[in-house]
Formats: C-alpha cells, sequence, structure tokens
C-alpha cells in the first residue's frame, strides 16, 4: 500500500477524536512502576526520513493567504488598515496578522537542526515522496551532529520530573519552537494606531507607574484618546505567542494520522536550551543564542523588583541566533539596529519598501484574479506617516526607559514546550492499557516499513 495515500485517506475526524499522547517509545528499556514495572524487548527505531519528512513539511510554508478584508467603514467610507500582514505565506495553522514568527528546530538521533520555513513551491506543496524528502532536506540547517541535551544530570532545573526520564531519548524526534515576538510588537502597534479618530488609545506603562510610554505629544495634539488607555502589558506578544501552540497539534495530528506516538510537554528547560548566560556556567552554550542584559537602573527595583545590579540579569533574554556568518532568528530591536526607530522604519521597509511584501506585485497575482491584485496595492492604505511616527516614539521609549525592547515580554519567547514523535512501544501499551492503540498505529509498519526491517 502507499503510504501516503493510506495517510491522505485517513478520516479527520476519527483522527481527532482517536488522539491520545503516547510518552513511552520503543527503546526504552525500563518502566519503573512498582508492580507495573516494564522492561522492553523492543528497539528504538527512529522515524525514517519520509516520516520526518512530511513533519517537517507540516510547519513550513503551505501556501498564500487572502487579503479578504474590507478596505472601508461601510458607515463613513472612511478608508480602514487593509495592509496588517507581515507575509503572505500562510503555513497550516494561523497566525496573527499572518507574522508567522514561530521558527522550529528538529532534534532526532542524527543531530540538531535550525528548520528554515520555506514557503510553498508554485502549484503547492507536492505529496510525493522524493519531493518531500528534498524539501526537508532543504529546510534543515545542521547546528550540532549530535541529540543537543545537557551533560550529565538531568535533575532539575534541566527537565521537570518524570519528563527526564521519557523526553529527548533515542529513536525520537522533537519539534521545538521559538517565536520572535518583536517584528509582530511593532507592526501590532502600527495597527492599534490606525483606529478612526477618538478610538486610538493612549499607551500607558504599567512597569513606570502607569505614565504614558512617551506619547505625550500624540496626547496633545488629539491624535491619542487619553480617555482610552492601554497598558503595554497586557499586550503581551500581540497574540504572536500563540502561534507555537496551534502548529504543534497540527503537527500532534499529523503524526496521529501516520500510526506514530506523540507527546506534547514541558521541555528542556528553554533559557538552559538556548544558552541563557545564568546556565552557561554549568550548562555549556547549548544552542547558543545572543542574549541581552539590560543596564542596571536604580528605578529597576521600583519597575522590575530588581533589587540591584547584581540581579540585572533576571531580565537578560534571547534576541538572535547566529550559525556561521548567517543570522538564522534575528529579533527587531538592538544590537541590531541602532535605535528603536531603525528597527520600526526597517519592519515598515520590509512590508511596503522596495521588494516588501506589499511591493510584490507577482505574489499577489497569484492570490487574486483579473486586475484585482492591482486595484488592492493601489486603493488599500498603508500605515501614515503619524501612525510611523507614533510607533517610533513608543518603541524608542520603551527601550530607553528599561533598558531592551520589548520590555514586557521577550524579543524572542520560548513557550517551554516541545512534541516528541516517536514509534510507541506497542508491548506495553498492549500490556497495560484498553484500547492503547488504534488500528493505525497497529498497522503502522506494515504500511510505512519494508517488512525486512527487524522488530524486536
Amino acid at each position: 500500500m502507499n503510504e501516503l495515500s493510506d495517510l491522505v485517506d485517513r478520516p479527520l475526524l476519527e483522527t481527532i477524536f482517536q488522539r491520545r499522547t503516547h510518552r513511552v517509545s520503543r527503546g526504552v528499556a525500563t518502566i519503573k512502576a512498582g508492580s507495573m514495572t516494564y522492561r522492553s524487548t523492543q528497539v528504538a527505531e527512529p522515524l525514517t526520513p519520509l516520516e520526518e519528512a512530511i513533519l517537517i513539511n507540516v510547519v513550513m510554508g503551505t501556501g498564500l493567504t487572502m487579503p479578504d478584508r474590507p478596505f472601508q467603514d461601510p458607515a463613513t467610507g472612511a478608508f480602514v488598515m487593509a495592509k496588517p500582514n507581515l507575509t503572505m505565506h500562510g503555513r497550516s495553522a494561523g497566525s496573527p496578522d499572518n507574522a508567522q514568527g514561530t521558527h522550529f528546530f528538529m532534534i532526532d538521533d542524527s543531530g540538531t537542526y535550525y528548520l528554515r520555513n520555506l514557503p510553498a513551491p508554485d502549484g503547492g506543496v507536492e505529496f510525493e515522496p522524493d519531493a518531500l524528502i528534498q524539501r526537508a532536506e532543504q529546510a534543515k540547517v545542521t547546528l550540532l551532529d549530535h541529540r543537543i541535551d545537557v551533560p550529565g544530570s538531568r535533575d532539575f532545573p534541566a527537565y521537570f520530573d518524570s519528563n527526564r526520564l521519557l523526553s529527548n531519548v533515542a529513536g525520537t524526534t522533537i519539534f521545538f519552537p521559538v517565536v520572535d515576538l518583536s517584528h509582530q510588537y511593532i507592526n501590532g502597534l502600527m495597527y492599534l494606531l490606525t483606529q478612526p479618530d477618538g478610538a486610538r488609545p493612549a499607551f500607558v506603562d504599567d512597569h513606570n507607574q502607569y505614565r504614558l510610554a512617551g506619547v505625550e505629544k500624540w496626547v496633545a495634539s488629539g491624535f491619542l484618546n487619553d480617555k482610552i488607555r492601554v497598558p503595554l502589558g497586557p499586550l503581551g506578544g500581540f497574540r504572536t505567542q500563540i502561534e507555537p501552540d496551534l502548529l504543534l497539534q497540527t503537527v500532534f495530528l499529523v503524526a496521529e494520522a501516520m500510526g506514530l506516538g506523540s507527546w506534547i510537554h514541558g521541555c528542556l528547560n528553554p533559557s538552559i536550551l538556548l544558552g541563557d548566560p545564568r546556565f552557561t556556567p554549568v550548562y555549556g552554550p547549548m544552542l547558543g543564542f545572543d542574549f541581552v542584559t539590560p543596564p542596571y537602573s536604580d528605578l529597576d527595583n521600583l519597575r522590575w523588583n530588581v533589587p540591584s545590579a547584581q540581579y540585572a540579569v533576571e531580565r537578560t533574554h534571547p534576541v538572535g541566533l547566529k550559525h556561521g556568518d548567517e543570522y538564522l532568528i534575528r529579533a527587531m530591536c538592538p544590537p541590531y539596529f541602532a535605535s528603536m526607530a531603525a528597527a520600526v522604519d526597517e519592519v515598515v521597509r520590509l512590508k511596503f519598501g522596495a521588494g516588501g511584501v506589499y511591493d510584490d506585485a507577482a505574489t499577489f497575482g497569484k492570490i487574486y484574479k483579473g486586475d484585482f491584485e492591482e486595484r488592492y496595492l493601489r486603493e488599500a492604505p498603508q500605515y501614515s506617516d503619524d501612525v510611523v511616527a507614533c510607533a517610533r516614539d513608543i518603541c524608542e521609549y520603551i527601550h530607553q526607559t528599561h533598558g531592551r525592547f520589548p520590555a514586557h515580554v521577550d524579543a524572542l519567547f520560548a513557550p517551554g514546550v516541545w512534541i516528541q514523535v516517536s514509534h510507541p512501544d506497542t508491548d506495553y501499551y498492549d500490556r497495560y492499557f484498553r484500547n492503547g492503540l488504534t488500528g493505525v498505529q497497529r498497522a503502522h509498519f506494515d504500511h510505512w516499513h519494508a517488512p525486512a526491517v527487524s522488530r524486536r
């Protein structure tokens, strides 16, 4: 049977309702559990290149999105913002303003990889084994030639409780997300500032006694309404932080439909994994992200409950990842930009400048029929000069006041979870559980592996 045909034909609702976590993978020799202690005779069996390639393709680009939104307020005829997207290339899960800020890393027996978010090819992703494998290989950037893990003990703060006994073990494949919040933080601010006259909020800083966040002149001019006050803290990451949750669930469902076992759980401590300087003396550089520690201010005690300079490191946050001469991830903030005003200008340029998202008529020609692409690009407005200038002032205020950007969330957010996909230990689930395996999981090896592969 063609394994891909089998996957494509899998009923969606059946997959959803049969979805269950499977923590125990082939190759976990002993599950110590009192009288239920289990000693496996099955050997670890990594995912095949095709199995892994399908999951990699799930977290990459799947096609173009549609700007199916109004240009004008039907009551007043006033134009509304119809160009909020940071990219038009979509994925298998939703993203606010199509920010697509989620970067994925993959860990398996052969190494630790960064996965480029490749856009879907013209004509869509081809569901053919060689094409899927080839695209997956193009996405992979080898960071380490081994499975990343902490040296020595896996005890806390490296892993949480029993996760250390089953997570990141031989034979498993892990997908680990890191989200760039900085791009959408700037874009989201500008989007909020496109509200109609009288409805544009005045931003206040809930970590600086709710004072105006660099927008005094904009309140005085009437551009912002001081009666509508929005604190910076509750804005969080402008919802970009939900992206990895949706994508991980998509990976889980696809793995389930393939007959694999999956487990979304607390990962190796993300601060350790990314290489936070607080942990490198014990654990080493790990993934080696760039971190920024803001200079200490006496006001940090009041603003952030940081009592002295020796605790300034507690406000350290990751901002980028460089591999060789290439930045794989780079947040929109210093040290990569001379100022936050320059970072805001770069976000605007990437959207509306030469070669930017909304300067790419060819891409919109693939989205729209006829001349609708030309009409949309010509008629739908972009951010006004006042919107951009006000966003510059807010972002400059944040960086100058708090020594980092963003201040209320990290520039790069690691959710603290990852998904582990594996071949489940079938004997374990048969021994202890009613309905421990689905029919798809029982038939997995017959459909996806050559008969000659040993199962013991």
